[in-house]
């Protein structure tokens, strides 16, 4: 069983998918997020915070995406297929 560090803030989603080409991350959403909040990634290899400064739904960008949505977002570093997604406290 692999432990797992604890992350402060609560789990919104998993990246599906990353494209490394542009910089972006597709994400399926478990929880609600907003453009301005904080995330972290993080995975096996992967551990990084950054603002979320745009959400794309279908490449048409938006303010706030909800659970069950598949979302893209520009990421400052590298990610992978699984690494889990938090959203920060404010």
């Amino acid at each position: 069983m692999v432990d797992t560090p604890t992350v402060e803030g609560k789990e919104i989603g998993r990246v599906a998918d990353y494209f490394a080409k542009i910089g972006v991350a597709g994400i399926d959403l478990t929880g609600p997020l907003h453009v301005g909040d904080r995330i972290r990634l993080q995975g096996h290899t992967t551990d990084f915070e950054q603002a979320v400064d745009s959400l794309q739904i279908e490449h048409a960008s938006v303010e706030a995406a909800k659970s069950g949505d598949k979302i893209g977002i520009k990421v400052k570093d590298r990610c992978r297929r699984g690494d889990h997604v938090y959203r920060l406290p404010a």
